[in-house]
């Protein structure tokens, strides 16, 4: 490092040490964060990525090491103590209070108050409003936060950080639930907050998005620094080769293994809005044993509402769905996940895992009656059945009795697979499986999904990630304002054409694009 660059480090984390129970999350980790700079941080699941910015925003405590801000060592044992230095922090989980509105949630803890005692609500409103036009949100500060969708909420969650007077940003997958619109605003602000002397701590598994945003780059590998580098210097190969080691493997693969049998029928299915026209648009399509289905559109299509009328989510349904011939369309969600369907929702947080309870609890949440006999719980059979699952979908997990919030994002996301899988489902709906998980979870949970597909499941998963969709997909369906504008077989699909499909109003053929 020159002694310019040294000069310009506005923070610097030294031989950072976390310790949990059964787990080294870092071992003597250095960091540094250059001034006005976009300070990239990478590796894979588990690799101590979030568990470093939460020690740098102070909502960890590290076990041994020292920080030091403009030279000077500092201790950061609270979020109180990251803002009183200038540190704010966008977690990767949302941290928002959903029966409250947009307003309240930007400004809590920091409430805008007349005499210092009765909140200001209008002027509170008026502010909010400003920072979400900054990010050409198109959200109202009166709105509910309950009533958004994950990638508004998500904005919320940005405007929030830029409403605190910070030095440094620390940003943990600021993008995964946003559209390449509002990537591309995002960008846009971050280039702003640089030029206004802001330094950004920013991790994402995006990584042609981090070569194109990030000044500097720093990679962990299990709990490890690996390397530190100036993204000029470097390439997306790079990367990957100091995250996983060796990305031979890494290339994901599909061979089809469809049956031909149909195992889900939707016939006109269609979801009414409260303003005219329909959320879900007079759907209608097959699904077959052993089958693969993608669905692709943009934010607002109507894919997370497809599911939520599949499962039974959605009261004012109109249609059928039919599994193995069987109309399920009316009954609870129960009904629905006897009768063989499960979701892997988007956001794993809030609707897939109970932050307050163990892998093992969180797993058999939605089939403990398989463990039940007569009022009581069979304890052997259900260990015997975590463990199993815990192995095949290879959960890095000390104990089945670790709270799942000790967990990566990664492996989270497998213990809500896992608990899907102990249903016995015949078709899995996957919401956005691979959101904010690195490079390596994402080959773990192609490879989970090949294998069921193999053992007959049908699956029908959502991403916003064109490589994706070509890549694991036997048959990809686009959606556009709630209808379906595109259906093809994936060796006859373009990237063009889905692209095509997904901002059109109307079905999108190969013929209709020359």
């Amino acid at each position: 490092m020159s002694e310019n660059e040294n000069g310009n480090i506005i923070l610097k984390a030294r031989d950072i040490t976390k310790l949990y129970p059964g787990t080294v999350a870092l071992n003597g980790v250095d960091f540094n964060v250059y001034r006005g700079k976009v300070n990239v941080l990478v590796g894979e699941n588990g690799a101590g990525k979030s568990t470093l910015t939460k020690i740098l925003a102070g909502v960890e405590v590290p076990t041994k090491g020292v920080l030091q801000l403009e030279g000077e060592d500092v201790r950061i044992q609270s979020f109180h103590d990251a803002a009183s230095y200038g540190i704010g922090m966008i977690h990767q989980e949302l941290n928002l209070f959903p029966n409250m509105n947009v307003a309240e949630n930007i400004f809590v803890a920091r409430e805008i108050a007349t005499a210092g005692i009765h909140i200001d609500h209008k002027t509170q409103v008026e502010h909010a409003q400003k920072l979400l036009d900054r990010l050409e949100a198109d959200i109202d500060a009166t709105a509910q936060v309950a009533d958004l969708r994950i990638g508004q909420q998500q904005m919320v969650e940005i405007a929030k950080a830029l409403a605190l007077d910070t030095r440094i940003l620390i940003m943990d997958e600021p993008t995964s639930a946003l559209s390449a619109a509002e990537v591309d605003v995002l960008f846009r602000v971050i280039g702003d907050l640089k030029k206004h002397g802001v330094s950004i701590v920013y991790i994402s598994h995006r990584l042609e998005e981090l070569v194109k945003i990030g000044d500097y780059i720093t990679v962990l590998r299990d709990g490890n620094l690996m390397q530190e580098a100036p993204m000029k210097d470097i390439d997306v190969p790079w990367i990957i080769a100091n995250m996983v080691g060796d990305d031979n493997d890494r290339e994901i693969k599909h061979a089809s293994t469809s049956t031909g049998e149909e195992v889900l029928r939707v016939e006109n299915l269609r979801l009414a809005r409260v303003s005219g026209g329909f959320t879900v648009d007079h759907l209608n399509f097959t699904l077959c044993r052993g089958e693969i289905l993608g669905i692709y559109g943009l934010m607002g299509a109507g894919r997370s509402e497809l599911f939520e009328c599949l499962m039974g989510l959605q009261k004012e349904v109109k249609g059928n769905v039919l599994i193995e011939g069987k109309d399920i369309t009316i009954g609870t969600v129960d009904d629905h996940i006897r009768a063989g369907l499960a979701l892997i929702p988007e956001d794993r947080q809030r609707e897939g895992l109970v932050q307050v309870l163990d892998v093992s609890n969180n797993m058999t949440l939605s089939s403990i009656r398989k463990f039940r006999k007569w009022i009581h719980i069979q304890n052997d059979k259900l260990k015997k059945a975590v463990h199993t699952m815990i192995s095949d979908l290879s959960i890095k997990v000390a104990s089945p009795q670790v709270l799942i919030s000790s967990l990566s994002g990664g492996n989270q996301q497998k213990v809500v697979i896992g608990k899907a899988l102990l249903t016995e489902p015949k078709v899995l709906l996957m919401d956005e499986p691979t959101r904010g998980i690195d490079v390596g979870a994402k080959g773990d949970v192609f490879g989970i999904m090949n294998k069921l597909a193999a053992r007959g499941l049908g699956i029908i998963f959502v991403t916003s990630e064109l490589k994706e969709i070509m890549a694991i997909s036997d048959r990809i369906m686009v959606m556009s304002k709630g209808k379906i504008t595109g259906e093809y077989l994936r060796e006859e699909a373009t990237e063009e054409m889905i692209v095509a499909a997904s901002a059109s109003g109307h079905k999108v053929t190969e013929h209709s694009l020359h």
